[in-house]
């Protein structure tokens, strides 16, 4: 095994360059080839492919995952390819950026970051991304379905509580409220207004605020839990929607991550992201529901209505967190077998 200056090493001298479709689709389908077996450096590599188009060339993101889940899973995504725009050549790394990416991802192998703080922490590479880069990602947007049409509405005024709580038992309102209510959610995943979003450049304002306010009701609607796996799924359904730049990003540090961590790993997330990215692409435009109007309707109807399929998952949804008691499991076992052979040596000791 690579030591971390190894890795960062390997993955800094793949990262700034370019991949092409079929390079993308070949590496996806090596890896899935080897499953556990998958070596780091085929990982490193598909890894800082995802880095690539998500920090450098977002309007790539599209044909990206597009090539990966062709070569993961064998099959073309059932929709219309998503243009590149005119001049796609990739933006230079700024300074400093993959040194700060690098530090989130080996702080998330290292179990130091929870989920909100690897939220943040992404959210915040954003510091180091030039106006160009910011005016690409906008650009980039308009290529996805409905988004022209999405972004002349102004922007979302700011749900309640006491609106959604006024909704019939059944609706779709009631059970965001009940959500909300019943794990301490905010309404909006973050601030829209520390955050500033009222001053991007369209469409990304509109589109930015409107996923803050409609993750959790997507959740609901698209069938994603509010599980660690669920959350990587409909990341990559956000971003096959509209090209969150946001969720690209943080799925390729989740990439990076899987990289330094058990292949096994790595089959499990190809296998939610090119599901998810698919049923997203499948989808038709959530960006143009006016979901004020809805919140009053049950989800099957909505889903009918909208022609919404809730998403197929190919793994428990909670998969994450049965793992992580498992492994507190095998942790305390082996603190009671070391505990009782340290006393086994003690008692022979003492014979």
């Amino acid at each position: 095994m690579m030591d971390r200056d190894a890795l960062k090493a390997l993955f800094l001298s793949q990262v700034s360059t370019p991949s092409t479709t079929s390079t993308v689709e070949r590496l996806a389908k090596q890896l899935n080839a080897a499953g556990k077996h998958a070596t780091v450096e085929q990982r490193i590599e598909l890894a800082s492919a995802l880095a690539h188009a998500a920090f450098l060339a977002p309007d790539r993101i599209a044909e990206v995952y597009d090539a990966v889940t062709l070569g993961w899973r064998g099959d073309h995504v059932n929709a219309e390819p998503i243009a590149t725009l005119p001049d796609n050549a990739s933006e230079p790394a700024p300074e400093g950026l993959w040194d700060a990416y690098w530090a989130v991802v080996e702080d998330a192998v290292d179990g130091k970051l929870d989920a909100l703080a690897i939220t943040e922490r992404t959210a915040a590479l954003g510091q180091w991304m030039p106006e160009r880069f910011v005016q690409r990602v906008a650009a980039s947007a308009y290529l996805y379905p409905g988004i022209k049409e999405a972004a002349k509405a102004p922007l979302p005024p700011h749900m309640t509580l006491e609106r959604l709580a006024a909704c019939p038992p059944g609706s779709l309102g009631r059970q965001f409220h009940d959500l909300i209510v019943d794990n301490t959610f905010d309404l909006e995943v973050l601030d829209r207004d520390a955050l500033g979003l009222s001053a991007l450049p369209e469409p990304l304002a509109f589109l930015n605020t409107r996923i803050l306010q409609a993750h959790d009701l997507w959740h609901i609607t698209a069938g994603y839990e509010t599980t660690a796996l669920h959350e990587i799924a409909i990341s990559a359904f956000q971003m096959a929607q509209f090209g969150h730049n946001y969720s690209a990003q943080f799925l390729s540090i989740t990439a990076a991550v899987s990289a330094l961590t058990p292949a096994r790993g790595a089959v499990v997330l190809y296998d939610t992201i090119t599901t998810a990215w698919a049923h997203g692409r499948e989808t038709e435009p959530l960006m143009l529901i006016e979901w004020e109007e809805e919140l009053d309707k049950t989800l099957a109807d909505i889903r009918s209505e909208y022609g919404i399929r809730a998403y197929q998952r190919p793994y428990p949804a909670n998969l994450i967190e049965r793992a992580g008691q498992v492994n507190a499991l095998l942790n305390r076992v082996k603190s009671l077998f070391s505990w009782l052979s340290r006393r086994k040596q003690t008692a022979n000791a003492s014979a």
